[in-house]
């Protein structure tokens, strides 16, 4: 049996992750739920799944959601805040984490969950980019393991199962492209919703614009280079529109190593929960003939400047990425409320890691420090409008 406490249970990796849990309550049990805001939601899963302890954002949050278990009769713990957070992570009952909060805000809980030697099932990629080395240094220390969640990472991980790290030539990480690789117009007048509309996933609004922007793609190969313990410079992005192959992995003797499925998200948490064992899932069987072709392209780095900016920052390396990180998160957040245009959210990432002084330090302070600095840095560049 796998306990389980789930950080960002209300977002689109978390609900998808307790929809698998429900087909396998035998050998899985949830005991911590947290969300943001979204109280309704976390109700309806703590009358479905009955865990020992939940925990919302704000005080305030916790309050009401107390008075509601009182007058439901339902017994459970809870928490609020960063402290909530960590309190999940280090319950004495779970063996396993799901880290899948959005941000750099997952960062202190997925620490704590590796200092209290529970296992990561990781889906938060900002955590991995802001204090990556710190953490799988941390991790290798204690023998406990990091799980990937994402689909690319979670098929390099299986394409690597029983291969010796010195053979691994390149990984080759496979892009949607998101709705914008072949478009020919002006990407400063992008909307909001056509940035929203993504081609193959539903995802949350922040990854969906970070797949627009193809940052997310930059981010998942800073992530990829930390958890497989790779140079950036091994790692190589391919689009690939019809995201059939979740990525690949290129071997020292010219063997290239796929793993293959239609695309649902259920396949690579199932296999994080259930890890090193496979269970039989509900996806639809992946049928070549019916899908005909796959296609492969380069990405355009000029289009896509957010390419650019990710591998500068992990060449860098020690703050940098996590300054790249934080700015792109207050960038984000700037367009989808209309503050700045959708190509302005590079050119305000790219003025603020020029003006960062790389810190050559790799404890937990000081990538938090530089995450602070990067935000604050960024936020006065688009309230000054200086682009």
């Amino acid at each position: 049996m796998k306990r389980i406490s789930i950080l960002g249970s209300s977002g689109s990796i978390g609900t998808q992750a307790l929809e698998t849990i429900s087909s396998m309550k035998e050998i899985v049990k949830i005991d911590g739920l947290a969300v943001g805001n979204n109280i309704k939601i976390l109700q309806h899963q703590i009358k479905k799944f009955k865990p020992r302890a939940v925990s919302v954002k704000s005080v305030l949050d916790a309050v009401k959601l107390k008075k509601w278990c009182k007058t439901n009769n339902v017994r459970v713990t809870v928490y609020s805040g960063q402290e909530g957070l960590i309190k999940l992570a280090t319950m004495t009952s779970v063996n396993l984490v799901v880290a899948a909060v959005v941000g750099a805000v997952g960062l202190n809980s997925t620490v704590a969950a590796v200092k209290a030697k529970k296992d990561v099932a990781i889906a938060n990629k900002e955590t991995l980019v802001m204090a990556g080395s710190y953490i799988m240094e941390l991790a290798a220390k204690l023998g406990i393991k990091i799980l990937p969640v994402d689909s690319e990472h979670s098929a390099i991980f299986q394409c690597c199962n029983g291969e010796k790290k010195s053979q691994i030539k390149k990984i080759i990480l496979t892009a949607s492209g998101g709705p914008f690789y072949k478009y020919e117009g002006d990407l400063s007048k992008i909307t909001i919703s056509q940035a929203l509309d993504h081609p193959t996933w539903k995802m949350g609004n922040k990854i969906t614009i970070d797949s627009a922007t193809l940052m997310n793609k930059g981010l998942e190969a800073i992530e990829a280079s930390v958890l497989f313990d790779v140079p950036i410079e091994k790692v190589e992005i391919v689009i690939h529109p019809q995201s059939i192959v979740h990525s690949m992995v290129e071997y020292v003797d010219g063997s290239v190593i796929a793993q293959l499925s239609n695309p649902d998200m259920t396949l690579p948490i199932q296999y994080a929960l259930t890890y090193p064992k496979r269970i039989g899932s509900k996806i639809k069987p992946l049928n070549l003939t019916e899908i005909g072709k796959l296609e492969f392209y380069k990405p355009d780095f000029n289009k896509f400047p957010c390419l650019n900016l990710a591998y500068f920052s992990a060449k860098k390396g020690y703050t940098m990425p996590a300054v790249m990180n934080a700015a792109n998160e207050i960038c984000v957040n700037a367009f989808l409320r209309g503050a700045i245009k959708f190509t302005d959210i590079a050119k305000i990432v790219k003025n603020t890691i020029l003006a960062h002084k790389v810190l050559k330090d790799k404890s937990i302070n000081v990538f938090i420090k530089a995450d602070t600095w990067s935000r604050d840095y960024a936020n006065n560049l688009i309230k000054k409008g200086t682009l």
